[in-house]
């Protein structure tokens, strides 16, 4: 067989097809998939040249799985997803809460067989990840499935962590770490013996020290915890994956860099179900001492949470949506703060049209921390704007690498104290910010030409797809303000 991953990735993924007529989502079907990929690869571990010590007990190995048929084969897959939920470390985190959704013992034989044909361990980390990539980026695309608010773009990612340049020996956070793909990115950078010639102890420390992140939903943490092990990530004995809400306290563990796209969605909230039955929402706001404001905003929580996660001159690159630029109240208040407290050096604002998650309009946030002071941190503020006047969508014109080139040039990596204004990049001082109504970051200065120039307008796909993100928004708005109504009830 062939080792080409697209083909891996499209024979995988047509079998996925065969089992959507029996209720299988794509989400389901890439679950049931890592379980069998990771008990295949253990299982050939154990083989020379490897010859290591099992790590799943014999009972519930791939050779007892591969002998099973019939309903013997559903009843013993059920067992060993239960009792491998069981355990510790890095096994445990990616069979936490397993479940079998293939109920049709006939085509879950089908696909152990596939996942036999091929050899996994044989092929290059890059080979393997890249497949798993490929998996989770089609599961992403099923939008009704809602796995896209968990892959954020591949080019944003790369474009991000080529700027912030992580170095081997430091260690990296991500407190909504979806499916890992901030680690990866960071990961393969650092990997690159054209940047980094790495020695015996920095590759170990790469593999199980320098990554730490958090996800509140299992699937999505399993799904990372294996694309993380596909790529040689282990975390030693302790998974990298915490499965919990991370903004429910202060870890006390501090990071040189931060690196993340918390969920879109802008109220944190319960559903709670009363004596009647009756099921309403509940908003939750973290009382915490290091915030500088309590609300139920997601998103200007996860913003103060990532400002304690920071070492001193630690640094965090964050995917903010625009209500965090604008907000009144504790928004302003926490823009305040982190202005004088910390340097806030460069705001990306990105183009609609390359999220998964429909109606979402959002930046990147770059800022470092500093030791305290009496004079305000933020010297300037630099605003590159990628949205006014640039159409993207996700199948026709999807946002590249080539496209974020101009940014990556302008941000100056190099030295990102001798920077130059563009038609696209400008600064704003302290003063000039912090005279805005609000504080407010909100800021454009370029003609959107859809309004003049009726001649040129993009394609009528382009202007579609721009109307569903702004129609969505509007939408995600208006449900907040009914959650907020409904809470004070």
């Amino acid at each position: 067989m062939t080792d080409n991953p697209q083909q891996i990735v499209q024979r995988l993924w047509n079998y996925c097809n065969v089992l959507r007529d029996d209720g299988v989502s794509y989400g389901d079907y890439v679950e049931q998939l890592t379980y069998l990929l990771f008990l295949k690869m253990a299982n050939e571990q154990t083989k020379p040249p490897f010859n290591q010590k099992s790590i799943i007990p014999k009972e519930y190995d791939w050779q007892n799985l591969l002998k099973k048929e019939g309903d013997d084969l559903e009843t013993h897959y059920r067992h060993t997803l239960e009792s491998l939920a069981k355990e510790k470390g890095m096994l445990g985190d990616i069979f936490r809460k397993s479940q079998n959704k293939i109920q049709d013992p006939a085509k879950l034989k089908r696909l152990i067989e596939l996942i036999n044909e091929e050899t996994w361990v044989g092929m290059d980390i890059d080979t393997k990840g890249e497949i798993y990539e490929g998996l989770l980026e089609k599961n992403a695309q099923d939008v009704k499935g809602g796995a896209g608010q968990y892959f954020t773009p591949r080019p944003l990612i790369v474009a991000m962590v080529e700027v912030m340049r992580p170095e081997p020996g430091i260690r990296i956070c991500d407190p909504a770490c979806g499916t890992g793909g901030f680690f990866l990115a960071a990961f393969k950078y650092m990997s690159d013996p054209k940047r980094f010639k790495l020695d015996k102890k920095q590759k170990k420390m790469l593999t199980q020290e320098t990554f730490k992140g958090w996800e509140i939903v299992d699937g999505a943490a399993r799904l990372c915890v294996m694309n993380l092990y596909l790529h040689g990530i282990t975390g030693g004995k302790q998974s990298p994956i915490t499965v919990t809400d991370s903004l429910i306290s202060d870890p006390g563990e501090r990071f040189e860099i931060v690196l993340t796209n918390p969920p879109f969605g802008k109220k944190s909230s319960i559903t709670v179900v009363n004596g009647e039955g009756k099921a309403s929402k509940e908003s939750i706001t973290y009382e915490r001492d290091d915030f500088w404001a309590t609300t139920s905003n997601k998103q200007l929580n996860f913003l103060q949470h990532i400002k304690s996660l920071l070492d001193i001159n630690g640094r965090a690159a964050v995917v903010l949506p625009d209500n965090v630029l604008f907000e009144g109240g504790a928004g302003e208040t926490i823009r305040k703060r982190l202005l004088k407290q910390y340097d806030v050096h460069t705001l990306l604002r990105l183009p609609t049209g390359v999220f998964y998650a429909q109606g979402v309009k959002a930046n990147v946030m770059f800022f470092d921390r500093k030791p305290a002071s009496e004079k305000p941190w933020t010297e300037k503020l630099w605003i590159y704007d990628l949205r006014t006047n640039m159409h993207f969508t996700l199948k026709t014109n999807p946002l590249k690498h080539s496209d974020m080139e101009d940014f990556i040039k302008c941000f100056n990596p190099d030295n990102r104290h001798d920077r130059k204004e563009s038609e696209r990049f400008k600064a704003f001082t302290y003063d000039e910010l912090a005279q805005r109504d609000k504080t407010s970051l909100d800021i454009f200065w370029l003609k959107d030409e859809s309004l003049e120039d009726t001649e040129n307008l993009p394609d009528p796909d382009v202007i579609a797809a721009e109307i569903v993100e702004n129609l969505e928004a509007a939408l995600e708005l208006f449900g907040n303000i009914e959650e907020e109504l409904e809470v004070e009830k």
